[in-house]
């Protein structure tokens, strides 16, 4: 039976007149892995702050487990800032010694895309004071997963992670022993990591087995029984239920409850949105030309983003925008804004874009918009529209539109300069809805929303018929919103990718791959200089540096039972002295292998 580390016992926590947590009793054994999902606002952090005792509950027990090693990533990290990141990632190890360690190599790399660190200015050596918040974020968690913890909690680990940074924590995160709690509004992070589920909801927890698609099913099976808010939330997940029993079989892991009963329950409901109609509608409100690109090429200062460009966006096209850091996908957005915002007289460096006449964009930045403090929520939507066609007759006011969007009826007559991020974003979007643009262009649409607000987005979104463009860092939303995926590999091409965005993730794969052996350019030798490996020695040396470093992990695993079992037997002065001479040896095998692999490391 696994053992509990850590025990919430009757816990209150009450902020002004609102309880965030009303009697939660939660524990958290060996081996879990825990999602926490729930609206802004109603405790997740709360609720994982007091689980690592970074706060006091107002009533309630929290008990953890003797000598546990907690690590937790908050929101706002606590590195010095004249410090290196070498001295706060790695510490005083030695270069031999972390580049022998299989774990730091593959964190570093995860994280950072090489052991050089390529994308600092001085490497390990950087000083930390100058950074940006995404980049600080990205050290203190290289730190909090290179350390042995028994249990880690994180705080939205995803933000300012890419694609792959987030596929790489994934794929990190199932390989660890240690037991996880986790806060994310990445529904397809939390699908791949976690086996169980906590749903914050107005001061209860909701616990469910699985991932996020088996929470979405059994808590659309909670609320079918027992009538819960049933006209306002069943029907969005029925329809989330529905797409997510449809998509691609790797989107869900097998439910844990009745699969008859999940079926029975989405038997009526059609596909998200129904394509061909849209289009439809999307033509007759757009005509034939949105967006034309002909031989276009885009620049930021003197480098070259995109070059000789020549493509289309149609009527009723919906794209989903990847690609890597700085390889231009908001740089194309802000061109074709542009020259839309200057019916063409604006044109990018090279090139010509030719914008359809009845084009009305409405373009969603990454940098929330200003807006009165002193505004109320409702005034601050009204001063946009007072109302909005929907299309096929669909209309609604104003209010309505808040009360989708999670404002509620008292919510809507809040100040702008007292709503969080995340519902500041909200409003940047509602308002741009509510001048029923034809099309959209979103930059990272998923900043600060929980899934709740996201699954009306995207609810909403399904009946919009219009030409979209998405640039996100969320799987779950681009495969959900989108039909085709288009990527910027850095080589300043736009391809289109048939297979979405796992042939991005395999494209990126073979890109850096192949950048590996051209990392350190060959000069010519000199004089009396060993001649250059052949293909199949560095096949060989890998084969062997693999090895090692399997026969590295398993020294640790044996040390640290050799350590464990010298404490039990303190007192036995012969056992302790037997155990020493195998600790002994154990260093000494260690110490031959780690300079073994650092010759190797130059073959390979």
């Amino acid at each position: 039976m696994a053992a509990n580390l850590v025990n919430l016992e009757a816990v209150d926590k009450v902020y002004g007149t609102r309880a965030l947590l009303d009697g939660i009793s939660l524990g958290v054994n060996e081996g879990d892995r825990i999602g926490v999902v729930g609206r802004n606002g109603d405790g997740k952090t709360t609720l994982i702050r007091i689980l690592a005792k970074l706060e006091e509950a107002d009533k309630g027990r929290v008990t953890h487990a003797g000598g546990l090693h907690l690590g937790v990533l908050t929101q706002h990290d606590s590195l010095d800032p004249a410090a290196t990141i070498r001295h706060e990632v790695i510490g005083d190890l030695a270069d031999h010694e972390w580049a022998g360690s299989a774990k730091i190599r593959d964190v570093l790399t995860g994280l950072f895309g090489g052991l050089d660190l390529p994308g600092f200015a001085d490497g390990l050596d950087t000083v930390i004071g100058p950074l940006s918040g995404g980049e600080r974020r990205r050290i203190a968690l290289a730190k909090l997963l290179i350390a042995d913890q028994d249990m880690i909690v994180l705080d939205e680990p995803t933000n300012h992670l890419d694609v792959e940074g987030i596929s790489w924590l994934a794929s990190h995160l199932q390989q660890r022993r240690s037991a996880l709690v986790c806060v994310t509004h990445d529904r397809w992070f939390l699908d791949q990591v976690c086996t169980r589920m906590w749903d914050v909801q107005r001061g209860v927890v909701h616990e469910y087995e699985g991932g996020y698609s088996d929470y979405v099913f059994a808590r659309a099976e909670r609320e079918r029984i027992a009538a819960t808010e049933e006209a306002k939330r069943q029907n969005l997940m029925r329809k989330e239920l529905a797409w997510l029993r449809r998509g691609a079989p790797a989107r869900t892991s097998k439910p844990r409850f009745r699969i008859e009963a999940a079926n029975e329950l989405i038997a009526d409901v059609p596909p998200p949105r129904d394509s061909a109609e849209l289009m439809k509608f999307a033509s007759s409100r757009l005509g034939k030309t949105v967006f034309d690109l002909e031989n276009v090429s885009i620049q930021a200062g003197p480098k070259e983003l995109i070059k000789h460009l020549t493509w289309q966006l149609g009527p009723g096209d919906r794209i989903g925008l990847v690609g890597v850091n700085g390889a231009g996908k908001t740089s194309l957005l802000r061109a074709l804004a542009e020259a839309a915002a200057t019916e063409g007289e604006k044109q990018p460096a090279g090139g010509k874009v030719v914008v359809g006449k009845t084009v009305k964009l409405a373009y969603l930045s990454q940098e929330v918009g200003e807006l009165n403090p002193a505004m109320r929520v409702l005034e601050a939507v009204q001063q946009v529209r007072d109302r909005v066609d929907l299309g096929k007759g669909r209309e609604m006011t104003a209010g309505q539109l808040c009360e989708k969007f999670g404002f509620t009826k008292e919510k809507q007559w809040t100040p702008v300069g007292d709503l969080s991020g995340g519902e500041r974003r909200r409003l940047q979007i509602l308002r741009l809805l509510m001048d029923e643009p034809n099309v959209l262009f979103l930059d990272e649409p998923t900043n600060d929303l929980d899934i709740e607000t996201l699954t009306q987005l995207e609810d909403l979104l399904d009946g919009w018929p219009g030409s979209m463009i998405v640039i996100s860092h969320d799987r779950y939303f681009v495969e959900r919103t989108t039909d085709r995926v288009y990527a910027l590999l850095g080589d300043r091409a736009l391809r289109m990718l048939p297979r979405g965005l796992d042939e991005y993730l395999e494209r990126r794969r073979r890109v850096i791959e192949a950048a590996v052996p051209a990392a350190a350019p060959a000069a010519a030798p000199a004089a009396g200089a060993p001649a250059q490996k052949s293909a199949a020695d560095a096949r060989a040396a890998k084969k062997e540096l693999q090895k090692i470093e399997r026969r590295l992990d398993r020294i640790s695993e044996q040390e640290a039972k050799l350590h464990a079992q010298i404490a039990e037997k303190a007192t036995d002065f012969e056992a302790v002295a037997k155990l020493d001479t195998e600790l002994r040896e154990l260093s000494a095998e260690r110490d031959d292998l780690e300079l073994r692999w650092l010759e190797l490391a130059e073959d390979a």
